[in-house]
């Protein structure tokens, strides 16, 4: 009997070599599963099948989870404000797990005797996926032939050929990958230190000019609306701004981090909705929290952030977190104004309801209205106490 085998499918050249493989070479009987975390139109996603059967899998199985991946990831990098290395809104390291946990779950119904997954040895994923395998799948066999056998991209394109495999093998100049939170973008420039991705290679190209104004309205932390249009989940609310802030050409930049496996990258990317949301919402915090509450949260955040990039969803303490994050944002409701450029955008201000900067208490700079300048002597008297104290029993030791 042969072996059953899931594999992470996503109709390119590492997985489509792993089909053909596992089933000519192997005798493997092989069931695709491709997890659409918002990077695949219809269209797409049926063509992706039909690929995988002509190829020779058993079974072909697409799961939305643009969803659930907002319900248990997105939202909480929101709710942190969460950008690795204070630049990347973690577009791709937040989808890569969402597509494992998936891929874990769809080989247990399906019983499978392994999971395939087609990573390289050389970049983050296949930390990811063999890491929550591991753990949601213990003791399942996993299979990675492109790292296993160290193979080229030459390597595979032969291979293919000499089974008959017809797609497009013509490399890519660049490569890109997209999703419901940002896509990244990979080519000569972004492989050394120095280099700028050229216009035409971002995906979303500049047709946009002048300016354009944008209303957010958050409820709860989440973007419900955007210029008064509603919608049922925040996730579409995200592919609608995506729509109207791409064009423009913002959230584009270059980041540059750690791999879990200890090199540094740099890879391109280009994240319009991503960036003018967690901006956006950002703002309207300043206005609705208090400085204890920004400053816990930028601390559990950042950590919440770098170790979400590490792979560590399943770690406990990321639903303690997540607990935090919940709770901090049930005063921040309100709508935030941004104003859209050509490769730029600007956050004009906000209205809330539990807006603390209020006139009612006083004008930054101008006047007080809730104390006395004989209240502020004395609080400074006491504010500044114990430091007083330290540097006059200092100056004193000083003498002797």
């Amino acid at each position: 009997m042969s072996k059953k085998v899931v594999l992470g499918f996503s109709g390119g050249l590492d997985t489509s070599f792993c089909v053909k493989y596992l089933t000519e070479e192997k005798g493997y009987e092989v069931h695709s599963v491709i997890v659409n975390t918002g990077g695949f139109s219809d269209e797409e996603l049926k063509q992706v099948e039909q690929h995988a059967y002509k190829l020779g899998v058993k079974t072909h199985t697409t799961i939305n989870a643009v969803e659930s991946y907002y319900d248990s990831i997105i939202k909480y990098l929101i709710f942190g404000n969460c950008l690795k290395n204070n630049t990347y809104p973690l577009s791709v390291s937040a989808e890569r797990l969402s597509q494992a946990l998936h891929i874990a779950d769809h080989a247990k119904k399906l019983e499978a005797e392994a999971v395939v997954h087609g990573s390289t040895g050389a970049g983050n994923d296949q930390v990811r996926f063999d890491m929550i395998l591991q753990i949601e799948n213990p003791g399942i066999e996993i299979i990675t032939p492109i790292r296993d056998m160290k193979l080229s991209r030459e390597q595979e394109i032969e291979y293919l050929k000499s089974k008959g495999v017809e797609m497009n093998f013509a490399k890519a100049v660049y490569s890109i990958n997209k999703g419901l939170w940002g896509t990244s973008v990979g080519g000569k420039e972004t492989l050394n230190s120095k280099g700028i991705l050229p216009e035409e290679a971002w995906p979303t190209q500049v047709t946009k000019t002048g300016k354009e104004e944008v209303k957010l309205s958050f409820v709860k932390g989440e973007l419900k609306a955007v210029n008064d249009k509603s919608f049922d989940h925040p996730s579409k609310a995200i592919q609608y701004l995506q729509n109207i802030a791409g064009p423009y050409g913002v959230g584009r930049d270059i980041h540059v981090g750690d791999t879990i496996i200890g090199i540094k990258g740099r890879v391109g990317f280009e994240a319009a909705a991503p960036m003018v949301i967690l901006k956006s919402h950002h703002a309207l915090e300043k206005h609705v929290l208090t400085k204890w509450q920004l400053q816990w949260k930028d601390t559990l955040s950042q950590f919440y952030g770098n170790w979400m990039h590490e792979g560590q969803i399943l770690d406990p303490v990321m639903r303690d977190i997540e607990a935090y994050l919940e709770k901090s944002q049930r005063k921040v409701t309100g709508d935030v104004f941004v104003q859209l450029n050509p490769y730029h955008f600007q956050i004009i201000g906000i209205e809330s309801e539990n807006d603390l900067m209020s006139s009612k208490f006083g004008k930054y700079g101008e006047m007080n209205t809730g104390f006395t300048g004989e209240d502020v002597r004395g609080f400074t008297r006491i504010f500044g106490n114990q430091v007083g104290i330290y540097h006059s029993v200092c100056e004193t030791n000083k003498k002797k």
